[in-house]
């Protein structure tokens, strides 16, 4: 009875959690992406991802790495833009010291309970808007943000429109980017053993994304 207890109890705090409208980036159906004209920044390979994932006993952390892209600046804001995810890059972080664990994890993450990389290697983000950040917005994510950049993010076979809080900064030969966002998992199809499994309750819907981007003039 007593393990009954805590086990309901688990999932109570768990959905309560989950439940957290304000902890989500807003989340809408593809939008039709930004095409337009200006200069050139590529993508460098040192830009990453961060992800962030967690569950009543603790958290995991680890990395993507940016696979290519380019960003259009126009007048020193940008005009449009995409890149790619390399999700077969997926590394733990958190769990060096144990190799055994961190290599069960990381090939549980890459299987179809999750990514199923061999079928879906890749993920991408397209520019569908790009306004300045207001504190007072629907998005009350915390940080020092100078843009709103809404995209399209295409993980598995899914497309939705996020909006991400970013930080910006152009000059005349290279671009920043650096943002901090929740996303829902399941939105993506993201379940490990379905949607309904009892456990995939224990895993929080909630992942946090840093994005850490760096790109050249062309």
């Amino acid at each position: 009875m007593k393990q009954i207890l805590i086990l309901s109890t688990a999932i109570l705090l768990l959905a309560s959690c989950n439940n957290n409208k304000s902890d989500k980036t807003e989340t809408t159906e593809k939008q039709e992406i930004l095409n337009a004209e200006g200069q050139q920044y590529s993508i460098d390979s040192s830009s990453i991802v961060t992800w962030t994932g967690s569950k009543p006993t603790g958290k995991h952390t680890g990395t993507f790495h940016v696979k290519e892209g380019n960003i259009t600046v126009n007048n020193n804001n940008i005009s449009a833009g995409n890149f790619t995810i390399d999700v077969t890059s997926l590394t733990n972080n958190d769990l060096a010291a144990d190799p055994e664990n961190k290599g069960k994890l990381e090939g549980h993450l890459k299987s179809p309970d999750f990514f199923d990389i061999a079928k879906y290697p890749t993920a991408r983000f397209e520019i569908t808007s790009v306004e300045p950040y207001t504190s007072d917005g629907t998005n009350k994510s915390p940080g020092n943000f100078t843009h709103l950049i809404k995209g399209n993010l295409s993980l598995k076979d899914s497309t939705k429109n996020i909006s991400v809080p970013a930080k910006v900064t152009v000059d005349a030969n290279s671009l920043t980017a650096s943002a901090d966002f929740n996303i829902d998992r399941t939105t993506w199809g993201m379940n490990y053993k379905g949607p309904n499994n009892p456990q995939d309750w224990f895993i929080s819907k909630m992942v946090n994304v840093k994005l850490d981007i760096k790109a050249t003039k062309k």
